[in-house]
């Protein structure tokens, strides 16, 4: 195993891969260094001198500045680094693009095809509430339901989407609810959902079907509990209904380039941009060779790596849209008098990053090297084939709950600290380091820590796309064996 990383070679600082003890010397470009103080597993030590406002370097970028004189083997971290970061920049396009390496391989995996050309990697009942009122009545009609109905097949599971919201909103909150509930009741993994609303509510049962725009109308069905006398058989009956509707559901091959998959961080630490985002970037780089999509998100946690992707935006219109994602972002913060860097978390820092530059960098490694070919607003569904990049905050429900919104039937989401929680699409748990993996078996579904243990970059990618498409095939993950499943969607103003 080795015991430190250099990520660039313009880089002033290494990653150290295990905690060492003050005095300890190591090896770095053939020039032996001291440490000056004890360093746990994930931060950084210098390995030149760094003068005060010098920049800190890491990923071959700044990542910081320091704010006083920094020896080779001190430990770099927030008590002698600061952000570069600034408010609102004027940016300029220039577009640096670097061609996909990896090849269609004509693979395929077992999924299923909807009536609108879409396709699912789940056969999920749904039921969406309108409002958050009746999700105790959805729960009394999924018990009833099972009571006389104890084979769902082909239906894999019944899953109701609970939220607080649909009634005491206004502007926009009102309308990110409806939107983020419409797009859940036409995902491609709902093999058929039930509309369940109060009847009294803001967002109600007609305007809600009348932004649906075309659906299935045996697949899609609504309930308003206040005009029926026994709203939990009723409902129980239209889920038979529903259920005999999709009898002739069945898995089918389907090619790499139906798949939408969602990018995403929680609970970082100094391994995620050294190995789990690294190998998502591999792996989005492979699934859009193979015409697939992927999305990435967290707008916050591209500040201060924005400018490489915008260097690969395929042209001037995507580039302008993404000059207005990160700088309307920054306004969202202003327009609340919060400050703009106030990221990373003391779970990141405790990992070993030090800065929101370091995070962003690292963060950004799960876009991989390939053009961004749009850029989506939050609740917007994906129209282009590639990579995507969508607005919506870094806090990780609303981001993954996004994402599915978005189309993705399936979020990777790379952790160095550990989460157990799910959105209502499979979300695919990768670890940082072996430790977590090995620790928390039952949140974590894959291990990308072995990049550090000798593991090589090809097997790895080509052990994760065999892994996730028997996931997109059927097998379960680890938040939907907890039933970890939920939706959370994005607020912006006052409550009535």
């Amino acid at each position: 195993m080795n015991e430190f990383v250099k990520i660039n070679t313009q880089d002033n600082v290494i990653v150290v891969l295990k905690d060492f003890k003050k005095g300890t010397v190591v090896s770095i470009d053939g020039i032996k260094i001291t440490l000056n103080e004890d360093i746990r597993s994930g931060h950084k030590i210098a390995i030149t001198n760094i003068a005060q406002d010098q920049n800190v370097i890491k990923y071959g970028c700044p990542i910081g500045h320091a704010t006083k004189s920094i020896c080779v083997g001190d430990w770099v971290h927030t008590h002698n680094t600061k952000t570069n970061l600034t408010d609102i920049i004027d940016y300029t396009f220039s577009q640096v693009l670097t061609p996909n390496t990896y090849t269609n391989q004509n693979l395929t995996f077992k999924g299923f095809k909807r009536k609108n050309g879409s396709v699912g990697i789940r056969n999920t009942l749904y039921i969406v509430p309108t409002v958050g009122c009746v999700n105790g009545i959805a729960d009394l009609i999924i018990k009833k339901f099972r009571e006389t109905t104890p084979n769902i097949e082909p239906f894999d599971d019944i899953l109701v989407l609970k939220h607080s919201y649909g009634c005491s909103q206004l502007g926009s909150d009102h309308e990110y609810t409806k939107t983020i509930l419409g797009d859940a009741v036409t995902h491609p993994n709902a093999g058929a959902t039930l509309v369940l609303g109060l009847g009294c509510e803001n967002n109600t049962i007609a305007e809600f079907k009348d932004s649906l725009g075309e659906f299935d109308e045996s697949r899609i069905m609504f309930l308003t509990t206040q005009e029926v006398g026994d709203e939990v058989t009723k409902g129980a009956e239209i889920l038979k209904i529903l259920h005999k509707n999709v009898q002739d559901d069945k898995r089918e091959d389907v090619p790499l380039s139906e798949l939408k998959i969602g990018l995403k961080c929680g609970g970082s630490d100094g391994l995620s941009g050294i190995t789990a985002n690294p190998l998502l970037g591999w792996f989005s780089d492979f699934l859009i060779a193979q015409g697939g999509t992927t999305i990435l998100t967290e707008v916050p946690e591209m500040f201060g790596a924005e400018k490489i992707l915008m260097e690969r935006c395929v042209n001037d219109k995507i580039f302008d849209k993404t000059v207005s994602l990160i700088n309307d972002f920054k306004s969202y913060f202003i327009r609340y008098d919060q400050p703009i860097y106030e990221n990373p978390s003391p779970g990141n820092k405790a990992g070993g990053i030090t800065t929101l530059e370091d995070k962003s960098l690292g963060c950004t490694q799960k876009s991989g090297t390939t053009a961004v070919v749009d850029v989506l607003k939050y609740g917007e569904k994906t129209k282009c084939k590639g990579l995507n990049l969508l607005n919506s905050p870094g806090n990780d429900l609303i981001a993954a709950s996004a994402l599915a919104s978005s189309g993705c039937q399936l979020v990777l989401f790379t952790t160095g600290r550990g989460t157990p929680f799910g959105s209502y699409v499979p979300t695919v748990k990768i670890s940082t380091n072996s430790t977590l993996y090995n620790t928390k078996p039952h949140w974590i579904d894959f291990n990308a820590g072995t990049l550090v243990e000798g593991a090589e970059k090809e097997d790895m990618l080509n052990n994760f796309v065999q892994y996730v498409l028997k996931v997109c095939s059927g097998e379960l993950v680890n938040n939907e064996k907890n039933n970890f499943r939920e939706i959370a969607i994005l607020k912006d103003g006052v409550s009535l």
